[in-house]
């Protein structure tokens, strides 16, 4: 790829290429770049040289997009209250609904929370001192 490119490559200290896709975002019409502030080139759209560039491009984004979207999917199933032993997902669904919410819990006395159903007075300490450090 590097012959066709016509550059030379040093596995110790490896080249740093970016890819701008074209005006209208189609394959094949990238333009690649060998210094930020430098002058772009294209390739032919057959360049095997192109095709790999872009498939790593692409293997790029998937692990970038995927990863973003586990992130973001374990962040909304999970809750800082379901960390605390003895809370899962109802008891957190109760204890919220029931203080109207998060800000609501971090004010409340132990003795409040306590008061919310199926949370026992040792529980609600807990949570307390949870919430609280």
């Amino acid at each position: 790829m590097f012959a066709e490119l016509d550059v030379p490559w040093d596995k110790h200290h490896p080249l740093l290429l970016g890819v701008a896709k074209g005006s209208d975002r189609k394959a094949g019409l990238e333009t690649l770049f060998f210094e930020p502030e430098g002058e772009g080139f294209s390739l032919p759209p057959d360049s095997p040289a192109l095709h790999v560039i872009q498939h790593i491009r692409d293997e790029s984004h998937d692990h970038a997009i995927s990863g973003h979207r586990k992130k973001r999917a374990k962040v909304k199933s999970t809750s800082s209250l379901e960390t605390i032993e003895g809370v899962g997902p109802k008891r957190r669904q109760m204890l919220l609904k029931y203080m109207g919410g998060l800000q609501g819990l971090q004010q409340a006395s132990v003795e409040e929370i306590a008061k919310v159903p199926g949370i026992s007075h040792a529980l609600a300490e807990k949570i307390f001192y949870s919430l609280k450090h």
